[in-house]
């Protein structure tokens, strides 16, 4: 048996960056560095201990990492790479600028439909939208079943097993391949790339494809083509240099005053 394993990835700007929108209200990408989103991470990981679980019963497993973005998402598929997936595929298209949720889930399920595929492995959310909600779109996109959530999982006669941790309640779900599944960072700390793993996913394969390649027309994706939309945007202000209380015996009492002046004691 074979085991051929999408994971879905996304390259987003650093968090810890001044992230800011661009004149058309998308994101500003040259006003930070980007990289692979962490929780897609968590995604990755779930994905090589599968992979390599089969393999160590004797069976065959592939793990691809699939991305849509600009030229330099391709440093998010070779951080994946790294880790130990086995080969990439990038969409990357000018008139993909812009697109929302519901048009990236279009042109990831196309990507897969093309790469081929028995499990399909996201993350939780992406740490620049934050939606959440791509897994679903791409179970219906490629009418197959979800199960999303998992801080817990296994592949085993041809179906998936998880556990979903909730507030007040856990969950024990299964579904029969081919399946999308996502995880969240509770599912195990995701590995550091070693330097062999680094030198190697130099070589690993990269595909690029574009719009014309999967059948999407323009109109289907970019600005023109999402169902969200941004109206405004209003830059957060700098911040301002605070108070500096200087303890001459009273700073307690003056701590205490500040705080019950704003209501925060």
């Amino acid at each position: 048996m074979s085991l051929r394993i999408v994971v879905c990835v996304k390259y987003v700007p650093d968090a810890t960056g001044d992230r800011r929108f661009a004149d058309d209200l998308t994101t500003d990408r040259e006003a930070v560095d980007g990289l692979l989103s962490e929780l897609d991470e968590y995604a990755v990981e779930q994905a090589l201990r599968i992979a390599e679980g089969q393999r160590q019963s004797g069976d065959e497993a592939e793990v691809t990492v699939v991305t849509v973005g600009p030229e330099d998402a391709t440093d998010a598929l070779r951080k994946a790479l790294s880790m130990g997936a086995d080969k990439a595929v990038h969409v990357e298209d000018d008139d993909l600028h812009g697109t929302d949720v519901m048009g990236t889930s279009l042109v990831l399920a196309k990507a897969i439909e093309h790469t081929g595929y028995d499990l399909v492995v996201c993350g939780m959310a992406s740490t620049d939208g934050g939606m959440g909600v791509l897994p679903a779109l791409l179970a219906e996109r490629l009418a197959v079943p979800q199960a999303t959530l998992l801080s817990e999982l296994s592949v085993a006669e041809g179906k998936v097993t998880g556990r979903r941790d909730g507030d007040a309640a856990t969950e024990r779900l299964q579904a029969e391949l081919p399946a999308v599944i996502s995880v969240t960072d509770q599912s195990g700390e995701a590995r550091y790339p070693s330097f062999k793993g680094i030198m190697a996913a130099k070589k690993k394969p990269v595909e690029t494809l574009d719009l014309e390649d999967l059948g999407i027309e323009a109109e289907e994706v970019g600005l023109d083509g999402a169902w969200t939309v941004v109206e405004s945007a209003t830059e957060r202000p700098a911040r301002t240099k605070g108070e500096i209380v200087t303890d001459d015996g009273e700073g307690g009492k003056r701590l205490a005053t500040f705080l019950a002046e704003r209501k925060f004691v």
